[in-house]
């Protein structure tokens, strides 16, 4: 039987496909701003909303967004400086774990639904689900083509950014929202504790190849669909989780993208 004549697995790659475009997308200004901290964050605030969601009688992925819409430009602004970043993440982290923990148990979910928030289901995409990503996705992109320049310009020149007089603190905001859209759209497939591996890795490959902007978008979501695609497949034939799999492949191109730099260095 082939894969695709099951509607799940299509499900599964169309709902993969536009999580791929938007993480190596957005990724790419995530590593650029410095802000692998705060997907890693985001994770755990999804679970928490996500479990929240469950609790109210809402979907999972409304759950998620209002939470981490709300957190993610309140932990960002709590974070912006070095000296209590970390501070900050342990304790937001702590306690939304916690918090995730206690709306499942209120909810009466099982520790089987438990693992499908943390590390994504395959299985559970439905055809509503698809469509609730896909217009997730295109908001994010449509919003990412009107703030491209400005975004770029901040991203990579934060102090020519502020002499030209751009107006750093609301890009900034929507960036966040953006980012916490992305959290929560993502981990529909991977899962809430493992989004930062296709908001960070793909990007953070792609800048060891190539060294303009455009190119680094375009090689980053390349990177996010082969891990998402070929992550997919690998679950289907082998049975298992598919989060694995992406991690994995996502790991060896940022491990090929440090040695093909170390080889470019050396000669």
């Amino acid at each position: 039987m082939s894969m695709f004549s099951l509607v799940f697995m299509r499900n599964a790659y169309l709902a993969g496909t536009f999580i791929a475009i938007i993480c190596g997308t957005i990724g790419v200004f995530v590593i650029a701003r410095n802000l692998s901290f705060l997907t890693h964050t985001l994770s755990e605030i999804g679970f928490a909303g996500a479990a929240f969601g469950i609790f109210m009688g809402w979907t999972a992925l409304s759950g998620m967004l209002i939470f981490t819409v709300i957190s993610s430009v309140i932990v960002g602004q709590m974070s912006v400086k070095q000296s209590r970043r970390e501070a900050s993440i342990s304790a937001i982290s702590a306690l939304f774990i916690g918090l995730g923990i206690l709306f499942l148990s209120l909810s009466n979910q099982t520790s089987s639904y438990a693992t499908s928030i943390l590390f994504g289901s395959v299985i559970g995409i439905a055809s509503a689900d698809v469509i609730r990503v896909a217009i997730l996705s295109a908001i994010v992109l449509l919003v990412m083509l009107g703030l491209y320049r400005p975004l770029k310009f901040d991203s990579f020149d934060a102090i020519g950014a502020r002499v030209s007089g751009l107006w750093t603190t609301g890009i900034s905001v929507v960036f966040l929202v953006l980012v916490a859209m992305s959290v929560s759209v993502a981990a529909q497939i991977v899962g809430s504790l493992l989004i930062f591996i296709l908001l960070t890795l793909p990007a953070a490959a792609a800048r060891y190849f190539v060294h303009t902007v455009s190119k680094m978008i375009f090689l980053a979501i390349s990177f996010a669909l082969i891990g998402v695609w070929l992550g997919l497949y690998l679950s289907y034939i082998t049975n298992l989780p598919v989060s694995f799999f992406i991690a994995a492949i996502e790991c060896l191109f940022y491990f090929a993208a440090l040695v093909y730099q170390r080889l470019r260095v050396g000669s």
